[in-house]
């Protein structure tokens, strides 16, 4: 069962001060915090496990590549893929994006052609598709949102056409926590023969997901927010697309044979691995992968949703805050203004007190023009944040408020 002691006793950083205070961490969308596991793990690696990987027939080597591998193997189980090898490892989900829409831009994209995104999007899932339409003269167009954060899903079904070669959304939005009916999306999509990419970089901390039910054609996890390791990330492709599409970088470790005349590439997985790859990261996202097989993740979303329950009635009641973004389905992300307040002085104001929020735009500067406003407060929650958390963050409100007059 589900017991949030124990599972705070697990992050070491929640037991520390700042400002003098104790530390009230809110920004889970951004990074999530590391369990002792993942960073003892690190650390093993680089005191004992430490060697480069698929290259050596020395022991250690030899370790390290099983190690690692074994990270593959867990990840697929964890997304439910087929194989291991429709996992890429990757530096996270910008980088994951990136790598879909260059293969895209070598290999199937042309004039005329559209690609379809969303209004909610982060710009890692924006820039991407716009050097790539702009470098073959295909279109990008843009599902709008509604007043309360939801998708218009008619204009969704409208923009889909003869023209789409891919559908690129959001799971869930790091900016409003409103939660995509993405299988409806898949779904409508397949039944034109356009592939859908997922960004699942919010969605992978507080759900279990399954990409052979959702049967999505790509599914991006970014290890830093999934309580493992910054720099690391995951990319899954079904294994037709991934092989089709073109390598994205080159150089060791993705060849089976270079000469000067001409150069074969490796198999999945290794066509998308060039290089050394952030070895000890992927073996912290292992181990965070163990903690999540072992917490009861019904209990942690259990207390997430609550926390978002109280959150929203807590600042409802609140004169002069305006909560942006109230979807039916929303995870534990609640983005708000305040009545004569700068976002960035509700953030200032609050850490004094230890408490970390996010403020600004949170890379999605088109989403903020829809609502007209330049910048938000952004309160995100992870399953050990507890209502003594909560308790803080709304008692420094209403003292913000009362101190702005």
């Amino acid at each position: 069962m589900f017991n949030l002691q124990t599972v705070r006793g697990d992050f070491p950083i929640l037991s520390s001060k700042m400002n003098g205070k104790p530390l009230t961490y809110l920004d889970n969308a951004a990074t999530s915090q590391k369990p002792s596991v993942v960073i003892d793990a690190v650390q093993n690696f680089y005191k004992s496990e430490n060697a480069n990987i698929h290259r050596g027939v020395f022991q250690l080597s030899e370790q390290a590549t099983a190690a690692y591998e074994s990270a593959r193997t867990k990840m697929a189980d964890f997304l439910s893929a087929d194989k291991p090898e429709e996992i890429i490892f990757c530096k996270g989900v910008t980088e994951g994006i990136n790598l879909v829409a260059h293969g895209f831009t070598e290999s199937i994209l042309k004039q005329g052609d559209e690609v379809l995104i969303s209004g909610m999007e982060h710009h890692a899932n924006i820039v991407p598709w716009q050097i790539a339409c702009e470098r073959t003269g295909a279109q990008l167009k843009v599902i709008p949102v509604l007043e309360d954060g939801s998708l218009d899903l008619e204009a969704f079904d409208s923009l889909l056409n003869e023209k789409t070669r891919l559908v690129s959304i959001v799971h869930i939005s790091n900016a409003l926590g409103t939660i995509n009916p993405v299988k409806r999306l898949i779904d409508a999509a397949h039944a034109k023969n356009i592939p859908v990419l997922v960004d699942g970089a919010q969605s992978a901390p507080h759900m279990e997901i399954d990409v052979k039910a959702l049967d999505c054609d790509f599914y991006l996890v970014s290890g830093h927010k999934l309580f493992g390791p910054t720099g690391v990330g995951v990319l899954y492709g079904k294994k037709a697309w991934l092989e089709r599409l073109p390598p994205y970088q080159s150089g060791g470790d993705m060849i089976e044979k270079v000469d000067f005349e001409g150069t074969t590439y490796k198999g999945l997985p290794g066509k998308f691995e060039a290089g050394t790859p952030n070895i000890s990261g992927v073996i912290g996202l292992s181990s965070a992968l163990d903690y999540l097989k072992v917490l009861d993740r019904k209990g942690a979303l259990n207390n997430e949703d609550a926390l978002l329950k109280s959150a929203t009635e807590a600042l409802n009641e609140i004169e002069g805050i305006r909560i942006i973004g109230n979807a039916a389905e929303k995870a534990s992300v609640i983005s708000f203004v305040m009545e004569s307040v700068h976002a960035h002085d509700v953030g200032t104001f609050l850490d004094a007190g230890g408490i970390a929020i996010r403020t600004g735009h949170h890379c999605t500067m088109p989403l903020m023009k829809r609502f007209n406003v330049a910048a938000t407060a952004r309160a995100s929650f992870a399953f050990y944040n507890d209502f003594n958390d909560l308790d803080r963050f709304i008692d420094a409100i209403k003292k913000m408020k009362q101190f702005f007059g």
